[in-house]
């Protein structure tokens, strides 16, 4: 699925030098495809705003099926924001109040940073309320990631999401325990999700609350689950939109926090991810800042370099075939007019017909 450049969003020319398809307005004009409009409602912070970006337009991108696509970046209110990033976002983002009046078929919304334990408190939550409310009763569905997942299933079903003992980092196998669902359709039965996160919502809270559970593992419980209906709101509790080296650069970060004092123990490496030279390498990297520290000596660089070949990425194309399916199914399900949520044939509260199944 080509990605439509309709605006001066940077990521689409960085993306498009990275390889990926991106047409211009100008190329989309001229093609007699259908389009589908896919909202991305990005709360992560400042550091993490434009990755996080750029990792969800190229998801999106990679799906393979013959729709140009246009996605339409948004964030909310509530949520710090430096002068430089603000004024990003005013150049590059649109406004709610636009993609309201306009429609979308679909919409993604990403994690966001937390202070203090209780989501109820946090400044995006009334906001995130407001648009969920909306997307509800005119968007066909919506992919919630990470700490969306956790604020949008304690908000509207009473789900609590539960402390863990140690941050759950790392690549975890699972498995696909609902295999015929749609959005599996195509996919590994076993495969790789990568996590970062230091509370859980399990499988059996998901289930409890009359909601599927597709993708799950003992040691990352569930990752992928949906609505009753089995597509209005899907929910994810992994990242299959991160890069190779995501886990590897929040590592350097956490080793920079140890450095410089914030941290009184080294960070552990995340679970699953280092291949055997990586790992050596990473070990050998921690044994030279450990004596540059107590030599009182400057810290020696961090080998990203030479650890980004090393990194073995076995989640990806899983996350695409997913993805793939979740688009495809709104293509079929949506109505062709943007804004109207389903076509005339479309039963709303079960537009995949699963009434009477074992979804």
């Amino acid at each position: 699925m080509p990605i439509v450049a309709h605006s001066t969003l940077p990521s689409f020319a960085d993306l498009r030098t990275k390889g990926e398809q991106i047409l211009t307005l100008d190329e989309a004009l001229g093609q007699d495809i259908r389009e589908l409009h896919i909202g991305l409602l990005n709360m992560m912070p400042d550091a993490a705003l434009r990755i996080t970006e750029q990792q969800f337009v190229r998801l999106v991108g990679s799906a393979n099926q013959i729709v140009q696509l246009y996605v339409h970046p948004f964030t909310v209110p509530g949520i710090e924001r430096s002068a430089d990033t603000q004024a990003y976002l005013d150049a590059h983002y649109e406004s709610f109040d636009d993609l309201r009046r306009d429609g979308l078929d679909g919409l993604i919304v990403t994690g966001a940073n937390v202070t203090g334990t209780n989501l109820a408190d946090q400044p995006f939550t009334e906001p995130l309320a407001e648009v969920m409310a909306w997307a509800h009763e005119h968007v066909t569905s919506t992919l919630c990631s990470c700490l969306a997942t956790h604020a949008l299933l304690e908000r509207f079903h009473g789900v609590r999401r539960r402390p863990l003992a140690t941050k759950r980092w790392g690549v975890f196998p699972h498995r696909a325990v609902a295999a015929d669902h749609p959005l599996l359709h195509g996919a590994n039965t076993r495969f790789d999700v990568p996590h970062s996160r230091w509370n859980e919502v399990t499988s059996a809270q998901l289930r409890d609350a009359g909601m599927h559970v597709l993708v799950e593992s003992v040691e990352g419980d569930f990752h992928l689950g949906t609505s009753a209906d089995g597509i209005r709101t899907v929910y994810l509790q992994g990242h299959p939109e991160y890069h190779g080296v995501s886990l590897l650069k929040e590592y350097r970060r956490e080793l920079d926090r140890f450095t410089a004092g914030e941290l009184d123990a080294l960070p552990p490496t995340p679970a699953n991810y280092l291949s055997a030279d990586a790992a050596r390498l990473v070990h050998d990297h921690v044994e030279a800042l450990l004596r540059a520290r107590d030599a009182g000596e400057t810290p020696p660089p961090f080998p990203e370099a030479a650890l980004t070949p090393l990194i073995d990425v076995t989640w990806a194309d899983t996350g695409r075939t997913i993805f793939n399916n979740w688009l495809g199914l709104i293509y079929r399900l949506t109505d062709v007019q943007r804004g109207v949520p389903f076509m005339p044939a479309v039963d709303p509260d079960d537009p995949l017909g699963l009434a009477g199944s074992q979804q």
